[in-house]
């Protein structure tokens, strides 16, 4: 009787028509891409955005596009470039812009933004008898001082908690944090003039006052292998801090207890991607589940990384138990040193979806794990197809990109029960193509809230045509699911 009671009390999951819009257009900005950073905090949804993604890939990056799919001028700064963070009232339902980058005098003598985009978003709470604050961490431009971490004790005003760059490194942006055993830990994520996702120094630090910007460092640099260029996520799991690398030749996962004096002691328990190797280029997501750690992976770029020439290539996931040994999710099967993994899914990489580049996003919700990807197929049409995998071009060449991106594109969703049988939520963005990411998911005690990247906006090149027109669909979106009784 026992077990047919608990079977009933288990909550069934979201689907996507449960899912309700509650912003959209990139809270009528078009150039507010995406909700970049979300969290839950004083009864209220806070949700901060950076902008304007694709002019500034069109003057940093090059991602191979043979048309930009939006207006971009030679100067991305001509744009209004200054991130935004948004309020949300579930009572009234209301939205309130609370907080916008100011301007500053950059490097070259003119004025910029001081932060294009905030990465990170936390409420840290040292100890009980601490004062819960909000946390924001940012990305500078590389002209700007560097990114900094914000906090607001009220949820209204945002103040720089430390020196640009953390404690003065040369970096700009700050993508990770994480609240373990008291202390909060984070590393840099991108490097002056060069790549948002590198940042040439792989340390973990760790601070037991952050409001007071008060860093050290607490581990070796890429732990001892220079191949680790970024620490790209961390999670806490049980006894240990979790974190994973961006590898050349795979992802690496190490673990420590952060117990004793730094550098801790620090154990290296997956390598070379899970021995896929390249394709497993970076460690994207981790979240801590029923008994284990779920990683998700990727590449930077979307899926492909032309610098490097790695991808395409769709993500896997993995989960770690506490004594070190994993299982294969979702994703190739392979022979290994840890012996023959096969994915216990049943899915292929990407959940079978080619298109997928990154396991973005996870987050555990009344039982269920749910799992977000960054989806690429919405660009098939405006892409530079010459140095492509043969196998790969000799299929979408074929395919109408019209087609696919009315019937394929836009991110995709899961959700699991025990985290090997998946059930898809949306497969098409929430009926946007153009919302080409899910990028933060945060669980409340009402629901859960979904924020999207949507970079297609203000105007947008439409497929088949000559001209830049307003993009109704363009702009990140937030949508809102209800509890299920």
């Amino acid at each position: 009787m026992s077990r047919v009671k608990n079977k009933l009390s288990i909550r069934p999951g979201l689907k996507k028509e449960d899912f309700r819009l509650i912003a959209h257009g990139g809270f009528g900005d078009g150039l507010n891409a995406y909700a970049h950073s979300m969290a839950w905090f004083k009864n209220q949804l806070y949700v901060a955005t950076t902008r304007g993604n694709f002019p500034f890939m069109s003057s940093r990056l090059s991602i191979g596009l043979n048309t930009w799919p939006v207006e971009c001028p030679e100067d991305p700064f001509e744009l209004d470039m200054r991130a935004e963070i948004w309020r949300y009232s579930p009572n009234s339902e209301s939205w309130e812009r609370i907080h916008k980058a100011p301007l500053i005098t950059g490097s070259h003598g003119k004025l910029i933004t001081r932060e294009i985009g905030y990465r990170g978003m936390i409420v840290y709470q040292g100890n009980n008898n601490d004062k819960p604050v909000l946390l924001v961490s940012t990305w500078s431009p590389a002209k700007g001082p560097g990114p900094l971490i914000l906090s607001s004790e009220d949820g209204a005003t945002f103040t720089p908690t430390c020196e640009p760059g953390l404690i003065g490194l040369p970096v700009t942006t700050i993508r990770t944090m994480v609240m373990f055993k008291g202390r909060l830990f984070t590393t840099p994520a991108g490097s002056r003039g060069g790549n948002p996702n590198i940042s040439a120094h792989s340390v973990v630090y760790e601070s037991k006052k952050p409001a007071s910007g008060q860093w050290r460092p607490v581990s070796d640099f890429g732990f001892g292998d220079s191949g680790n260029k970024t620490i790209f996520e961390m999670a806490g799991f049980e006894d240990y801090l979790y974190v994973g690398t961006f590898n050349l030749e795979g992802y690496q996962v190490w673990r420590s207890t952060v117990d004793g004096e730094p550098p801790y002691h620090w154990e290296k328990i997956i390598d070379r991607g899970a021995y896929r190797g390249a394709f497993n280029q970076c460690v994207l997501s981790m979240y801590p589940f029923k008994g284990a750690l779920y990683v998700g992976s990727g590449i930077q770029g979307g899926g492909v990384d032309r610098q490097n020439k790695i991808g395409p290539a769709p993500p896997e996931l993995i989960r770690i138990y506490p004594d070190g040994h994993w299982d294969l999710i979702v994703g190739d099967a392979r022979e290994t040193p840890d012996g023959w993994k096969e994915a216990l899914s049943g899915y292929m990489p990407g959940f079978d979806n080619f298109f997928n580049g990154y396991f973005w996003r996870m987050c555990e919700h009344q039982g269920w794990l749910y799992l977000s990807t960054f989806e690429w197929s919405a660009l098939l049409g405006y892409a530079n197809r010459e140095n492509w995998p043969e196998a790969f071009t000799g299929i979408v060449n074929h395919v109408d990109p019209q087609f696919v991106l009315e019937r394929q594109s836009g991110f995709d969703l899961y959700r699991s029960f025990d985290g090997e049988n998946w059930i898809p939520v949306t497969t098409n963005g929430m009926g946007n193509p153009y919302n080409i990411g899910l990028r933060t998911l945060i669980s409340s005690p009402d629901g859960l809230y979904i924020g999207t990247a949507n970079p297609f906006g203000p105007k947008c090149m439409r497929l088949n045509d000559t001209r830049y027109r307003y993009n109704p669909h363009g702009g990140c979106e937030i949508f809102f699911a209800e509890n299920k009784e």
